[in-house]
């Protein structure tokens, strides 16, 4: 059986600073009940015939815990009897909520599934969770040593022999065509304004980050952001985390930090959810679907280098589908750093045009829990708008893992 995509809506994307973001002082769960209060209109479905609501969400305390997915259902004022669940798959959370409501609806366990996510990070920053990377396990720190991702970063692009100009101009390209995407408003058709809850003003209808302004120069002139975290101590002998990183790898022989403030994804405030319908309910109800979903994909990598599960989990996605990179259209590579689209796109062999040609989270920033479902909603958007047939939307996530969706565009 199929799974259809018959609508995809998301918030802007505001910039995740306390007190100074269009979006810092909003509730994360009236982030996600903005879009959920607006899909129902744009996909056609009335939301009492949804099985369940499926949310990522990488911080899931404080704002963001005791289950966000059901509290922002009920904020939504959706019925009562709607159910919701969070979910956290790091980096990769939104896609993954999208590929389990394919998994109930291709099944015939479900008919109808709101799949997405949101992260506040204005409110809940990186590691807001308390956690770590390994959770503060230290048995399990002595066997798998995880650094932080941007070292990961930095680690990967000297073994790949990515230069900074290399890195700076992936950083270049998103923000000119992020540009161009919202001049030519490629994204209005899945915008949704943020209003005040209390007042129904509007505080943003547009992405708030991108710098269209941008130039090489410019990028040259920022200082690599991972030096000083690299030299500090957190082996059991006193070990910094670059030594860490270069006993496991010790062919790089030095790290090469060419990782800036400008060539690594923003830290934003934002939403998303896609509805996904069962073969029987389109017909059911007469919905004319956007997409199939093709072929979802998981896959585990090397946890220290961490952030390289892109090609894999697009080469098992790409399997089930009985595809290869070549029959994709349109690539969206999640911009978590500059050297992880540089090395997907090498390790695949893509063709540079076809991927991110809208910009990407290097521009317009990286809502942890709410990315995957905004790149699909704009995969989709972007499909339809180019008149092509198929993309694919894949997602480094810590702690060694990889994500992908394929859709068809129907």
């Amino acid at each position: 059986m199929n799974s259809y995509i018959i609508g995809a809506a998301r918030t802007p994307r505001g910039r995740g600073k306390i007190g100074k973001g269009a979006l810092s002082h909003v509730h994360p769960q009236e982030l996600f009940a903005a879009v959920l209060r607006a899909l129902p209109a744009r996909a056609g479905f009335d939301p009492k015939d949804v099985d369940d609501v499926i949310a990522g969400a990488v911080s899931q305390v404080n704002e963001q815990g005791a289950n966000v997915a059901r509290n922002a259902v009920l904020a939504a004022g959706w019925p009562q009897e709607v159910s919701a669940v969070s979910l956290n798959r790091f980096c990769g959370s939104g896609l993954q909520a999208i590929n389990f409501a394919a998994m109930g609806t291709g099944s015939g366990a479900q008919s109808l599934v709101v799949a997405g996510g949101l992260e506040s990070m204005s409110k809940l920053g990186l590691g807001a969770d308390g956690g770590g990377q390994d959770g503060g396990n230290a048995r399990l720190r002595e066997r798998v040593f995880q650094v932080p991702q941007g070292i990961s970063a930095d680690l990967i692009a000297t073994l790949e022999g990515f230069s900074r100009r290399d890195v700076d101009e992936v950083a270049l390209r998103s923000q000119r065509r992020a540009a161009t995407a919202i001049e030519e408003r490629r994204f209005d058709r899945s915008l949704v304004a943020v209003e005040d809850p209390a007042s129904g003003r509007v505080l943003l209808d547009r992405d708030e980050l991108p710098r269209p302004s941008t130039t090489l120069e410019g990028l040259a002139a920022l200082s690599p952001a991972f030096v000083s975290m690299a030299e500090t101590p957190a082996g059991p002998n006193g070990e910094t985390l670059a030594q860490i990183a270069l006993a496991a790898y010790p062919q790089a022989r030095a790290i090469q930090h060419v990782h800036t403030a400008g060539n690594s994804s923003g830290i934003v405030d934002g939403a998303a959810a896609v509805a996904v319908a069962s073969e029987e309910f389109v017909r059911a109800h007469k919905i004319k679907p956007r997409a199939r979903i093709v072929s979802v994909a998981t896959a585990g990598t090397e946890p220290l280098l961490m952030l390289t599960g892109p090609a894999p989990a697009s080469q098992k996605a790409l399997r089930a589908a009985r595809m290869s990179a070549k029959d994709i259209d349109l690539w969206e590579i999640n911009e978590a750093f500059a050297a992880v689209v540089l090395q997907t796109i090498r390790a695949l062999e893509i063709d540079p045009d076809r991927v991110n040609v809208n910009g990407g989270a290097i521009a317009l920033g990286h809502p942890l829990g709410a990315t995957g479902a905004i790149l699909l909603g704009t995969a989709l958007d972007e499909l339809e708008r180019s008149n092509k047939s198929t993309a694919l939307v894949t997602m480094c996530i810590g702690g060694g893992q990889g994500i992908a969706t394929i859709i068809e565009r129907v």
